[in-house]
């Protein structure tokens, strides 16, 4: 549905950008672009740009309208406008950014492309085809896609593209003065990008493919482009009386920890699937469970894990999660519906005996059918049938010994003559059992950044095997510090760094 929805978008794009933008609303561009990507779970700092993004808009010519301004869990170095005033900022573009300053320069040059109506209309046939190339990315996840319909909007940037970026600059620049921000510090932002941009093409280049990246119309360097620092020139004119300085302590404070690279925190997992990273330990289930909570339970899709002892041997307190459309074995239909079955998860205090004297000592368990040993994952366990009576129905009991815990599951019916497709499941729920590997959990862990200060003898290359970096990976801490391709930080000097 994701690739349907990103090429539908370039096909919009290559016939009519202007038109597909007209029909095409900002709330309804702000769902399918949530659709492919999340938004960054970070409230401090989505509520740091919300605030410098309004404080942008009430020195312009919108003062007073209602802005959205979004922070996406993407780490591309991206920002974009879209219609009914949405702006949309990458986590990863933070990651570029030196100081407040700087991120005021992105907001500022959005805010301009709507302020000067670049994203509606004719005028903006450039400025949507772009948009819609990055949402088709987002959707996508292609690479490919990416490429082929930018390609398309840089041949339309090539017109009167340049001249809109140049009027956003200049919008912007204005509304930073007028904050009380240099506006030279929309220079360095470009600067940096420029860099990033050579950096990515040679990349690029090495593999045989193109890159296009943000902003991206000069074909000189931003320092040495005259137009560019024509139009910051003139913003000096609205410079506020009172300087707020560059805002870096505040920026570093706030981005300290910010996620570098891929997120995989956010990476979609198994949805089947159980993960308690506390514990340790994971295990999968039937397609088509739901969850649901109480107090006491630990949850995911399909089932429910309680933490309490009493739940194993009482399951009038745990919280029960019900099959709905769930498939058998043998892949045939399933009669279940939801509410008729539930599996629940234990962890209690281990003891020395074995697990099947667990059960019966212990968990009080009087009888047992067809009970036999489990070993799922290698692990010691035990497991059988506790017979229903009068109008009880069968459950599934097993226990399993992990570290100093013994995880008891619980499978139950509604109704006797439900139990045998039900156990089927429960018994290969329960057979996918295993504790999560420290491989899995240190994967699970993605790169942050973090701020050291620079002594006499530090150097990027110091700083690179120190932290175990790829030649290409110190290329990176040259650009996000501004010093690439070859500068070195001075004595003093705040650093970024990136690491697990």
């Amino acid at each position: 549905m994701k690739h349907y929805l990103a090429l539908s978008l370039i096909y919009l794009a290559l016939l009519a950008p202007g038109q597909a933008m007209a029909k095409v609303t900002g709330a309804e561009f702000y769902k399918e672009v949530l659709q492919g990507t999340p938004l960054y779970d970070d409230p401090a700092l989505d509520s740091y740009i919300r605030k410098l993004g309004e404080e942008v808009v009430a020195q312009s010519e919108m003062a007073g309208e209602k802005f959205i301004f979004t922070l996406l869990d993407s780490p591309d170095l991206n920002a974009f406008a879209t219609r009914d005033n949405y702006v949309y900022v990458n986590r990863g573009l933070l990651n570029y950014v030196s100081n407040e300053a700087q991120l005021v320069s992105v907001l500022a040059h959005e805010v301009g492309h709507i302020t000067r109506k670049h994203v509606t209309g004719q005028e903006g046939k450039a400025t949507g085809a772009q948009i819609l190339s990055t949402v088709a990315a987002i959707l996508s996840g292609s690479g490919e896609v990416y490429e082929a319909s930018m390609a398309y909007a840089n041949s339309l940037i090539r017109g009167y593209g340049r001249r809109n970026e140049l009027e956003a600059d200049e919008a912007g620049a204005e509304y930073m003065a007028k904050l009380g921000y240099a506006p030279s510090e929309m220079i360095s932002m470009l600067s940096m990008m420029k860099d990033y941009e050579l950096l990515q093409k040679d990349r690029a280049r090495a593999k045989g493919a193109s890159k296009q990246t943000y902003h991206g119309i000069f074909s000189s360097h931003p320092r040495n482009d005259s137009r560019l620092r024509t139009v910051v020139g003139k913003a000096q004119t609205f410079q506020a009386e009172q300087s707020r300085g560059d805002g870096a302590a505040t920026y570093r404070k706030l981005t300290e920890g910010l996620i570098w690279g891929e997120n995989f925190l956010a990476k979609e997992t198994k949805s089947q699937r159980y993960s308690d990273m506390t514990l340790r330990v994971r295990f999968d289930y039937p397609e088509g469970w739901a969850q649901t909570n109480d107090s006491k339970t630990r949850s995911s899709i399909g089932t429910s894990v309680s933490d309490a002892k009493d739940a194993a041997a009482d399951k009038s307190d745990s919280t029960a999660d019900s099959t709905s459309n769930s498939t058998s074995d043998n892949s045939a239909a399933s009669t279940l519906k939801s509410g008729d079955a539930k599996l629940t998860m234990a962890p209690i205090a281990r003891t020395n005996q074995t697990p099947e004297e667990y059960l019966y000592n212990y968990l009080k368990v009087s009888k047992l059918d067809q009970g036999s040993a489990i070993t799922p994952a290698g692990l010691t366990g035990f497991s059988g049938i506790l017979p229903g009576g009068g109008d009880k129905p069968d459950s599934r009991i097993a226990v399993i010994y992990y570290k100093l815990n013994a995880f008891v599951f619980t499978g139950e019916v509604n109704k006797a003559e439900q139990f045998a497709e039900a156990d089927k499941l429960f018994v290969k729920s329960i057979s996918t059992f295993r504790p999560i590997s420290r491989r899995e959990i240190e994967g699970q862990k993605p790169k942050r950044i973090h701020y050291v200060k620079a002594t006499n003898a530090t150097t990027f290359e110091k700083l690179g095997k120190a932290l175990k970096l790829s030649t290409s990976e110190v290329d990176d801490l040259r650009i996000i510090n501004g010093h690439y391709p070859s500068g070195e930080p001075q004595a003093g000097d705040w650093i970024k760094i990136f690491k697990q």
